[in-house]
């Protein structure tokens, strides 16, 4: 099993001193993550998408984590394909460096974007990427691995050239996709790239996306492989904050998740921009009535109470690892019982203030990581 951290760099406070700070607190977050035995920390990559996501530049932001560390592996969670966003030859180039500097630590995930705010920032159409970023994603580990490379492709055309350097890993690091339905993880099976799911329904969903991509995987085609190092890996999201006061710590991940919800609405699905400082304990509920744990969250101007129990609103279950360190071992027994092979912790939302990230880490690392490590659990071999 792998235990790792993964960052959007979300903020509430999307000023010049709001960027600073941000990223100034991850930093702390990650330097500690290392000391507490965390395994990778993951970065996404997104553009123009104010409050929801500052991590525009991730190859950056892991060049710095690379420098400031000495075990921990560094994560493309993902990388962003158009060619006028990440031009292939540029990804390889990075990838290579990073790897290089880092001791052989890259973990190399892809993906498109999710947003038209993205990709009409780089002049496309959100729904005509696919094409270009699979031929993207066939290309990149022939340059990491061939001494030079010529292409002559429907949306990439690379004259004969020498590419420099290699990656330290051979021949290339791992490769991933990131996966939300079943579609791309039935393509990550089948392509012999590890599956990075990020969304948040819960190991009721990891189940069943765990079940398409482990058989896409046995049918795989050799000719449908991408790269040269096939891997079965399924990673889950799990929004996690871990504090003594586990009452405190669901009402705190409850407010930071309707945070990360409600700004993602805004940029995905035309909602409203977020506003937390109008939130009390009315409006951020941790329990209703009956016990169940609800977010009072608002969609397109109307408040829904949500909870696990409808599932149109999946994505918006709030039954994660937000409590004690007992309960942060439960929810994370039943996703490694649904099939992950790694857990990507993900704390750094919104409103979560900078103390409860820093007690989370270090609770997972003091309590979480040993207590599976000390039952065994080992990384799935492929």
């Amino acid at each position: 099993m792998r235990f790792s951290l993964i960052y959007e760099a979300q903020t509430v406070d999307a000023s010049r001193a709001g960027d600073h700070k941000v990223f100034d607190d991850i930093m702390e977050q990650v330097v500690l993550a290392e000391d507490m035995g965390f395994d990778v920390v993951w970065a996404v990559e997104h553009t123009a998408l104010t409050n929801y996501a500052h991590m525009s530049a991730p190859e950056t932001f892991l060049a710095f984590v690379a420098g400031r560390t000495q075990r921990i592996g560094i994560g493309h969670g993902v990388v962003c394909l158009p060619p006028a966003m990440n031009h292939p030859v540029k990804v390889a180039e990075r990838i290579a460096t990073l790897d290089i500097l880092s001791g052989g630590r890259v973990h190399f995930g892809v993906g498109k974007g999710g947003t038209q705010q993205e990709a009409g920032t780089f002049g496309y159409d959100l729904n005509t990427l696919h094409p270009m970023i699979d031929e993207s994603m066939y290309l990149i580990p022939k340059i990491l691995t061939q001494d030079e490379i010529e292409h002559d492709g429907e949306f990439i055309k690379i004259p004969r050239r020498p590419i420099h350097p290699k990656p330290r890993q051979d021949p290339h690091p791992l490769m991933y996709l990131a996966c939300t339905n079943a579609d791309t993880l039935q393509r990550a099976g089948a392509r012999g790239m590890g599956a990075l799911v990020l969304g948040f329904g819960g190991p009721e969903d990891v189940a069943k996306k765990n079940e398409i991509y482990r058989a896409a995987w046995e049918t795989r085609k050799t000719e449908d492989q991408v790269g040269f190092r096939p891997h079965q890996h399924l990673a889950a999201l799990c929004p996690t904050i871990v504090l003594e006061d586990g009452l405190a710590a669901r009402k705190i991940g409850i407010k930071g998740q309707r945070y990360f919800m409600e700004s993602l609405s805004y940029w995905y699905a035309g909602g409203e921009r977020p506003d937390p400082s109008a939130w009390d304990d009315e409006h951020v509920t941790a329990t209703d009535a009956q016990g169940k744990a609800v977010i009072n969250t608002k969609f397109a101007s109307e408040k829904v109470s949500v909870d696990f129990s409808d599932p149109s609103m999946m994505m918006l279950n709030p039954n994660h690892a937000y409590g004690t360190v007992q309960d942060c071992i439960g929810y994370v027994q039943r996703l490694i019982d649904a099939g992950a092979d790694e857990i990507l912790f993900i704390c750094q939302m919104g409103t979560v203030p900078q103390w409860a990230q820093l007690e989370t880490i270090r609770n997972i690392g003091e309590h979480v990581i040993p207590h599976f490590r000390k039952q065994g659990h080992k990384l799935r071999v492929a």
